[in-house]
Parts: structure tokens; C-alpha cells; sequence
């Protein structure tokens, strides 16, 4: 459940909290009032666009945080799952702050990716913008909310359906990929064994690359280094050694007079000791390491022919042997090309024997579960005065498998008696594309188990006696979930359990937006003005407080 939003430095919003409640939230106010920023505002924590020019122009930052009571257990899993941390409590906040042209989005305090922001939100909330009703005109969203209802069986079986279809997409190209004529068969086994040949004379072995550019290096530096070392080694020989030699006998010859004075004299004998080893040691490096002209050469050489190789044939000397040992592979498929095209033939078959049986659990499971969805929309479209409705979905088998199947299904609806039932971007209206959308989110939110809905004017269109129903129907989803509805009917706002109102001041001399939870009393007062308008009489008035009546009695019902 959705406890808090605040909002700050937002268009017209100054700095505002929010303390929402269960069951049925309204939100109403005058148009121009800020209603959009709410909502605007909620979008763009949940990882949605920064609207341009969104920050108030006098503001360093804006910031968005909800936050959230997560009682579900299953939810809960779901989002550690997601590694979300510190969520013991219960409680998920998710802020977003926007500075400048960046933004910090952050989750129970921990920066996120708005990739992560939106998995996270999915599991807490459902937001319906006013554009959304537009969806349902597109035939490939029908589908996803299908298995969106289904999700506890249809998950498992989409898994498999895709994880046969990779199977099988890997086959078909490996199938098209050695179906060449003879032509081209001969270009590319003269190809792969002039690059067989090019690795093999090469005798590359691992770590070698590594050696030879270490060597290469003292190599290319041996002049300094001998001149460094020699000049070191004289230093300490001719004048280092001697004096702390000196040194050390002075110490010797009063150490016996005190333990601090031996252990002194101990450190400068084992720093003699020491310098010995550096001399002895230097004198044996410039013995041994000395680099000819050749052998600079020589290592410059084989250093251009692994590097050589390398550029063309994989990062590391162990990616071109893993090259070499792929064109092995490749040779033998194409010289019995033939019969490794059939041994691909009948894997191919067999995948799609697989694929097709796994599409069709698939497309069993979802015509059985649409047959669900569609009664429990038929109902819930009846609820929302669609008295006469029919709806159903209808499936199709594409010509072809995908990692979803091979299933094209759309929504179907008639709306009045004795006419026949066509696809819904054909028959419905702006208004019945708002009341459809209310009936499939009543039926989803139960299947999601999300908890709070928030409506941005799903009313758009309606009047009357209808509008009265849509009241009813958000009401009794407000029983089993937190709903948050921004709504401009007064049959809708009667049903609140818990009235805002969103209004804009003149403060200070600058124009704010402020939101105010509104008593019994003052939700009359909005109700009525919802109903009358500007002018809200005594008779206004009356109907707004038997409006209110009405709707207490309905709940109840």
C-alpha cells in the first residue's frame, strides 16, 4: 500500500506530503489545479520521463518519494529476489531526484538503474494514465494481459516454449548456413586452410605473448637499466658500503656498554649485510641480461606475428587456438556437407516436433484461462452498465513459431444486442474504451496481487447513469485494494473513503499547488461543486450531501 508521496520543487508544487489510506482515495480540484503534476509526479518515481522544464525554475532540485508497506509475503520474496534491501520492515521507498539534466533514482536508499526502478514498481502499484485506454487498440497488447492474468501457469510454459525456440532458431541457421553450392564450398575451404596453415606455422603457446612483451620492454629499456644499475652498484660499492662499514665497527666498539648501543650496532651490521647482497647481485644482472640487436629483433618479430594474429583472429593467442580448432570443425562439416546437412535435418525436426508441442500446451493453457478473463470481463462490464455485452477472445496460428508461441489472439466485444462481435479497436468508443479498461484492471489487479491502483481519470467519457456504475465498480475494488483515483463526476468522488483536494494559492507572490485531506463536511462542499459548478446553492448542496448518503449505503451493499 502506497503510505506517503511527497513532492518537492515540482511545476507548481512547492513541497507537499501526501498520507494516503486504504480502500478508496479521491483526489479532485479544479482543472489547472496541478492534478497532472501528481500524477506526473508519481510516473517519474516509478522510473517514467521527466516531463520538460518539470523542476520549478527557482529550484536547485526536484525530488518524488513513495512509500510503500509491502504485507504481502510473496511480494516481498519477489522483491528480494530483485535485491532489495532492507525490506524487513516491510516498508520500499523509492525516490527520484532530478538535477538539472540528471537524475538519482534510489530504492530504500541505494542508487538504482530506472531498469530496476520499473521491475521493482511493477510488483508495488499499477498506474492508469489517461493514454493507456489507447492500448487496447493495438492487437499484440492483448495477449500480454492475458498472460499477465495467467501468469501462475502460462510463465512456465513461455519458459519452455522460448527455451525450445532458441533450440530451434540455432538449428534453422546452422541449417542455412551450410546449405552453399560447390562454388562457394571451394572458397572457403581454400579460405580456412590458408588460415589453418597461417596459425599452425605460427606454433602459438599460451602466455607466451605475455613473456615475449615483458622481455620486449627490458629490451627496449636495457640501456637505461644498465646504465642505472651500474651507477647504483658503484654508489654503494665505492662509498655506501664503505661508510656504513666504518659505522659498524665504531658501534662494535661500545656495544658491549649498553643493550640499546648492541641492537644498534646489529641493525647497521645487517644493513652491511644487505648491501653486499645488492652489490653481489647487481654485478650478476649486468652479467646476465644483456640484449643484442638481434635478439631485440627477433623478439620485435615474433611479438608482430602473434599480434598479427591476434587482430585477426581472436583477443588472446588462447582465442585464436579456440579459431584454429572451430576451423577444424568447419572443414569437416564442409567436406561431408551433405551428411552433416541431414544430421541437421533431423535435429531440426525434432526441435520443431518439440516446439510445436510445447506452443500448443501454451496455446491450450491461455485459451482455457481467456475463457476465464473474458466471463470475469463480461461481469465486470456488466458492472460498468455494458447490459447487453458480449466479449471474448479470438486465436489465431501464426505461420510461423516465435519465442511466444505461435499464438496471434485479440480481444473481441458486442455491445448491443444482434450485433455481431468484432475486435475492440473497431467497435469502441473513447468512453467504453475507459469502462474496458476499468473492468480488465479489476480483473488483473486480483491476479497480480498488487495491492494499490492509482486512476488518472478513467471517467473520461461517461455521464449519467454509467457514471454511477464506474462509482459502484471502484468502490468494490477499493474493498480488496488501495485505489487512488484522480476524477472530475461527483457520483465517483461520493464514494470516497478519504477525500483530497488538490488546489493552487498564490503565496508569497508565486502561484503553489497545495493538497489538503478534506472532512466529511468539506467533502460535501467539493461534491457539490463537482455538481454545480461555480454557483453552489442551498439545493446543490442537498444533492451533494444525498449523493454522499447514497454512497455510504452502496458500500455497505
Amino acid at each position: 500500500m502506497l503510505l506517503n508521496l511527497h513532492i518537492k520543487n515540482m511545476a507548481l508544487i512547492d513541497e507537499i506530503d501526501i498520507n494516503f489510506a486504504d480502500n478508496l482515495n479521491i483526489l479532485t480540484g479544479e482543472t489547472g489545479a496541478g492534478k497532472s503534476i501528481v500524477i506526473d509526479s508519481i510516473m517519474l518515481a516509478l522510473g517514467g520521463k521527466t516531463p520538460k522544464d518539470f523542476v520549478r525554475k527557482d529550484a536547485e532540485y526536484g525530488l518524488v518519494e513513495l512509500l510503500f508497506s509491502i504485507e504481502d509475503q510473496d511480494t516481498i520474496d519477489k522483491l528480494k529476489e530483485l535485491e532489495v534491501t532492507d525490506i524487513d520492515n516491510g516498508e520500499v521507498i523509492l525516490s527520484r531526484k532530478i538535477i538539472g539534466n540528471r537524475s538519482v533514482s534510489k530504492i530504500n536508499g541505494e542508487t538504482v538503474t530506472l531498469s530496476k526502478v520499473r521491475e521493482v514498481s511493477s510488483l508495488l502499484l499499477d498506474l492508469h494514465a489517461q493514454h493507456e485506454n489507447q492500448s487496447l487498440l493495438i492487437a499484440s497488447n492483448h495477449i500480454k494481459l492475458l498472460d499477465r492474468y495467467g501468469h501462475d501457469t502460462v510463465d512456465d510454459l513461455k519458459q519452455k516454449v522460448e527455451f525450445i525456440y532458441k533450440d530451434y532458431l540455432k538449428l534453422k541457421e546452422e541449417l542455412e548456413f551450410n546449405s552453399i553450392d560447390e562454388e562457394e564450398k571451394k572458397r572457403q575451404l581454400d579460405l580456412i586452410e590458408y588460415e589453418r596453415k597461417e596459425i599452425a606455422e605460427a606454433s602459438l603457446r599460451v602466455g607466451e605473448d605475455e613473456e615475449l612483451e615483458q622481455q620486449y620492454q627490458l629490451a627496449v629499456h636495457s640501456k637505461q637499466i644498465a646504465e642505472s644499475l651500474s651507477a647504483s652498484h658503484q654508489y654503494v660499492e665505492n662509498t655506501a658500503y664503505d661508510a656504513v662499514d666504518r659505522a659498524v665497527r665504531e658501534m662494535l666498539s661500545v656495544a658491549e656498554y649498553d643493550a640499546e648501543l648492541s641492537s644498534m650496532a646489529d641493525t647497521l651490521a645487517t644493513i652491511s649485510d644487505l648491501m653486499s647482497d645488492f652489490v653481489r647481485t647487481a654485478r650478476d644482472y649486468l652479467d646476465e641480461n644483456t640484449f643484442s640487436e638481434e635478439e631485440f629483433r627477433q623478439i620485435e618479430d615474433r611479438l608482430n606475428t602473434i599480434n598479427h594474429l591476434k587482430a585477426k583472429y581472436g583477443k588472446t593467442i588462447a582465442e585464436v587456438l579456440a579459431y584454429r580448432e572451430n576451423l577444424d570443425l568447419r572443414y569437416d562439416k564442409l567436406i561431408h556437407q551433405d551428411l552433416y546437412r541431414e544430421e541437421i535435418k533431423k535435429q531440426l525436426a525434432d526441435s520443431e516436433s518439440k516446439l510445436e508441442k510445447a506452443s500448443r500446451e501454451l496455446s491450450d493453457e491461455r485459451k482455457r484461462i481467456a475463457k476465464e478473463l473474458s466471463e470475469n470481463i463480461t461481469n465486470a462490464l456488466i458492472d460498468l452498465n455494458f447490459l447487453d455485452v458480449r466479449f471474448d477472445m479470438v486465436f489465431e496460428k501464426m505461420d510461423h513459431y516465435t519465442a511466444n508461441g505461435y499464438d496471434h489472439a485479440y480481444f473481441i466485444i458486442s455491445t448491443n444486442v444482434g450485433e455481431e462481435m468484432k475486435p475492440l479497436w473497431q467497435v469502441a468508443s473513447g468512453g467504453e474504451l475507459s469502462r474496458i479498461m476499468l473492468a480488465m484492471k479489476s480483473c488483473l489487479a486480483d491476479a497480480d496481487r498488487i495491492e494499490t491502483l492509482i486512476f488518472d481519470e478513467i471517467d473520461v467519457g461517461i455521464s449519467g447513469r454509467t457514471a454511477q456504475m464506474v462509482a459502484e465498480k471502484i468502490s468494490k475494488i477499493g474493498k480488496n485494494h488501495q485505489v487512488i483515483c484522480i476524477t472530475h463526476l461527483p457520483q465517483i468522488a461520493s464514494m470516497a473513503n478519504h477525500h483530497y483536494l488538490i488546489e493552487k494559492k498564490v503565496m508569497n507572490g508565486k502561484t503553489v499547488t497545495q493538497i489538503d485531506s478534506l472532512n466529511e463536511e468539506q467533502q460535501i462542499q467539493e461534491i457539490a461543486r463537482l455538481i454545480g459548478g461555480v454557483r453552489i446553492t442551498d439545493t446543490v448542496l442537498e444533492s451533494a450531501r444525498e449523493m454522499k448518503e447514497l454512497a455510504g449505503k452502496a458500500k455497505v451493499d
